[in-house]
Order: C-alpha cells, then structure tokens, then sequence
C-alpha cells in the first residue's frame, strides 16, 4: 500500500465543511466505543449495522456517505482488536491500551464512493451531503501514474498548518539498487544516534532539545490566554506547528539514513527494542523519544522489501556487556565509553555491541524477519 499526500486548498467555508465531517467521524467513533461496551457489538459486522441506524436517528450523521461512516467504525473495532491481542499476551497496565473515546479527532477517511477526481487529477470533488466540494491538490507526486480503481481510500488530514488529503493505492513498491556484498550491525544509542559495526557513527540530531526554548514559550503563551478565546486559538496553532516541525523533522531524517542504510548494504542486524518499555525511565524517556528509534527501525524495514534486502532483529540483551573478541561480559555502567577486556580488547562500546549485534545476526540467533511492519498490518 502506497500513501500519497498533497496539500489542499480551498475556501474557508469549505474547510469548516471538512471539520464537520470530522466531527461526525468522531461521533461514530465514539458510538461504536460506547456500543462495544455496553455489549451491544461483538463483531465489526454488528457496528457496520449500527452505522445505517445511526444516520436514520441522528440528521447530521447522514451528512456523511455511508461508506465513510463504516470507516469510522473500522477504525473502532481496530482498537478493540488491538486491546483483546494484548490481553491475550498477558500485557498489563497501562500498555494495554483500553479503548478511549475521541476528543479531538482530525481526519476523516473515505473509501471508494463521495470522492471523485478531476481529469488533470489536480483536485478532488467530495459529493456526500457534507458539502466540501471541489479542493486543489498541490503535491511532488503525480497521480497520473495510477488508475483511479487502485485507489482504495482517501482520507482529510487537518494538520496545524491546513488540510491534507492522503491517497491510499494499492501498489506494490519496488526498486533496484547494486548488491555491495557488505553486512552490518547497528547499535543505536542517545549520545550517537547509531554506531555500525565498522566505527561509523552518527550524530544525534536532537531536533527537540534543539527547539525546546521556543516549545516551552509557545506553551506558555497558550497558558496565558483566556480559555475558549479567539487569541487562544491562535496560540495553540503556533505551538502546534512547533511540534509538527520536529515530527516532520524526525521523519525525514529517519527515511534518508534508512534508505541510506539499506542501499548501502545487503544485510542489515539491529536491535529489537521494546521503545515503549525504555520511555518508562522518566530520566532518559524524553531524550528516547527524540531519537525516534522506533521510527528509524520501520522505515529500515520498509526499505529493506522495497529493495529486496535482509533486514534482521535481534535480542539487545548483553550486547553492550559481551566481548566481542573472546565473549567474555565485562559489566560497565552508562557512563563508561570505552569498552576494555582482559583478553586486551579496547574499543567504543558503542561498536562492541554493534559488532555483537551483527554476529548473532549472522549466526542466526536473531528472529530472522521479525517486522514491526507486519505486527502493524496484522
């Protein structure tokens, strides 16, 4: 599945035309949540029928093409599916992830009906009863390039600085690249972002710690003004938009050093980290999240299928302790750099646990294909 994603541009009443279907999408949504726990759905087909009674019981919800209200639903039920996996696996407390209701919801999600396309494919027509129109699309991508029936959804993005809508195809992405006969390992980490198995580091970009002063005076303006005031608005769209420039940032470093990685290489270890566990060191969680290893580690392995290379997961435990000459474990602490071994081994601990992480790679005691990509899409 390939997302597309071009800015739309349209008039103000049209925009608060797409903030009133977004409000009705919230609605089911929470419908949907407030059914489940009542025990009035017990499987997705339950909430679909609900979806054509509550457009018949309430005028506003029928606004919404039928289609659109069965996304929101979907969406519903994907929560609650998610929830019963991680009880099945014996997650416990917050992890869990019990089903909320929506307080501010910001897309809406069309699938194959209420949407039509223009003939240069440079703006899209919404014809449900919502009343959003016609909406110029301005993007780097072509939409020429696929026919209208591969596309399966379109959704209404509102973001701090305006209104998206993402394209998603059915296609299969595929590219070349030379096979470089190279393997490598990678330790990722807070001082560098990650350490191969060769010595070469990466600096941590640091994009939060790099813009922090101006998140906390954005934050604070907002404080300052009056709940439910125009001036508040505006504020919060400021602060808005100071985060979603570190977000974008983070991204697009993310999609260049994988991409890099990938093509650099033919076989690529890393670490399978449990991000949502280490966060939960107040001391270093921020710091963690900023790093956006989670993030790195997707799109290395949506590049690695892209371009038909072996990307491989492997346990983190002791890999920073281990020699990597003699297998020794050497305890050390955080603040020790240098890893030192009786067996005379001296090296950047970083690169210790980067060579570690890539022999057990190859000695196949990793979980060879193990993806996050496909936990997500499962």
């Amino acid at each position: 599945m390939l997302v597309l994603e071009f800015k739309a541009y349209a008039k103000p009443d049209q925009f608060q035309a797409v903030d009133e279907a977004i409000r009705i999408c919230q609605f089911i949504r929470n419908k949907s949540i407030r059914l489940w726990m009542d025990g009035g759905a017990k499987s997705w087909f339950d909430l679909s029928k609900y979806c054509a009674i509550w457009a018949k019981e309430f005028e506003f919800a029928n606004k919404l093409g039928a289609m659109a209200r069965q996304a929101s639903a979907e969406r519903a039920w994907a929560s609650i599916s998610r929830f019963f996996d991680r009880v099945k696996k014996g997650i416990k407390g917050k992890r869990v992830g019990f089903p909320k209701f929506q307080k501010n919801c910001r897309s809406v999600e069309y699938k194959t009906n209420s949407w039509k396309l223009s003939e240069d494919r440079k703006s899209i027509i919404f014809t449900d009863k919502c009343g959003i129109g016609r909406l110029k699309l301005k993007g780097t991508r072509d939409l020429n390039f696929y026919q209208p029936d591969k596309i399966k959804r379109v959704r209404l993005v509102k973001r701090a600085d305006g209104y998206y809508v993402q394209f998603c195809i059915s296609v299969e992405r595929v590219e070349t690249a030379p096979m470089t006969g190279k393997t490598i390992g990678l330790d990722v980490g807070l001082k560098e972002f990650y350490t191969d198995s060769n010595g070469f580091m990466v600096p941590n970009p640091r994009f939060l710690h790099r813009c922090e002063a101006r998140i906390k005076r954005a934050a604070r303006l907002v404080s300052r003004k009056v709940k439910g005031g125009s001036n508040r608005r505006k504020a919060r769209v400021i602060l808005g938009k100071r985060h979603l420039k570190i977000s974008r940032q983070r991204k697009d470093h993310a999609i260049k050093l994988a991409r890099c990685v990938i093509t650099s290489n033919d076989v690529v270890v890393y670490e399978d980290l449990r991000v949502s566990n280490l966060v939960e060191n107040h001391c270093l969680a921020k710091s963690i999240s900023d790093a956006s290893w989670y993030q790195f580690r997707v799109f290395l392995e949506y590049f690695g299928k892209v371009f038909g290379r072996i990307t491989i997961a492997v346990n983190p435990a002791y890999t920073s302790q281990e020699c990597s000459n003699c297998g020794e474990v050497v305890k050390k602490s955080l603040s020790t750099r240098t890893h030192a071994c009786q067996c005379g081994c001296e090296m950047d601990r970083d690169r210790n646990a980067a060579i570690n992480i890539l022999n057990r790679g190859i000695g196949t005691t990793g979980h060879v294909g193990t993806s996050v990509l496909d936990a997500v899409n499962a």
